[in-house]
């Protein structure tokens, strides 16, 4: 998912550094929302799976292994993918459709509402249905902060430090990533007016966190530690 947003809107960001303006078709342009938003919205779904996963591993670990088995993973993959897909494929077919008067997308991708602001025709049905799909994020978010309560209140009876240590481990990352991305996409998606300053969160959401995520997810595995803890000390010497 990280290399898919990264891909979809950097190389056009980074050009845009050399050129100050970027051409691009309307196809182009509405292909790469889609596939923002396709992305992104399979990665708020897929977050909400993560937070449960880790609520069933550490609130009830004798049952994990039998709920949470190979086929429940495939459902639950598929299930990321096939809500990602319907939710973003409505609003995209009624942007295809519309006529624009303007050719200048006031951001560095195109994203939806500077695209919407070109448009002479009413967008008003689309921005029913955005908002339809924004509110995914909130559902997200709802199961996330319920999931990490459970996690935090099963952690608090846990009398041994090591056992609080080791709960704490398998959540941080995710943690981590979880508030810089709801974070960001709530600041964007819930106000419609763009700004400068959106520019700069939408930077942080679509450039820096998918950059930081492998390192964020890795740097706590202590086999990715060790090695590269052995790798500084050969350089070193």
């Amino acid at each position: 998912m990280d290399i898919c947003f990264i891909s979809t809107v950097v190389p056009g960001m980074l050009k845009g550094f050399v050129t100050q303006a970027v051409p691009i078709s309307l196809e182009l342009c509405i292909t790469q929302s889609y596939i923002y938003f396709l992305v992104g919205m399979a990665e708020f779904f897929l977050f909400a799976v993560m937070s449960f996963d880790r609520y069933l591993a550490i609130c009830h670990p004798l049952r994990y292994t039998t709920i949470m088995h190979r086929l429940t993973y495939i459902r639950l993959i598929a299930g990321v993918w096939l809500g990602s897909f319907s939710t973003t494929l409505l609003p995209t077919v009624l942007v295809m459709k519309l006529k624009f008067c303007k050719n200048v997308i006031d951001s560095f991708f195109c994203d939806v509402s500077p695209l919407l602001k070109n448009s002479c025709t009413d967008t008003t049905m689309i921005e029913l249905l955005s908002l339809v799909a924004a509110s995914i994020l909130y559902i997200s978010v709802l199961v996330t902060v319920v999931s990490y309560v459970k996690i935090v209140l099963e952690v608090m009876k846990i009398d041994s430090a090591d056992g609080r240590g080791k709960a704490s481990s398998t959540c941080s990352s995710h943690a981590i990533v979880v508030t810089l991305i709801y974070g960001s996409c709530i600041f964007l998606y819930a106000q419609p007016a763009q700004s400068h300053l959106n520019k700069g969160v939408a930077i942080l959401n679509t450039v820096v966190v998918p950059l930081l995520n492998p390192f964020i997810y890795t740097l706590r595995n202590h086999t990715v530690r060790r090695s590269i803890s052995d790798k500084l000390l050969i350089f070193c010497k």
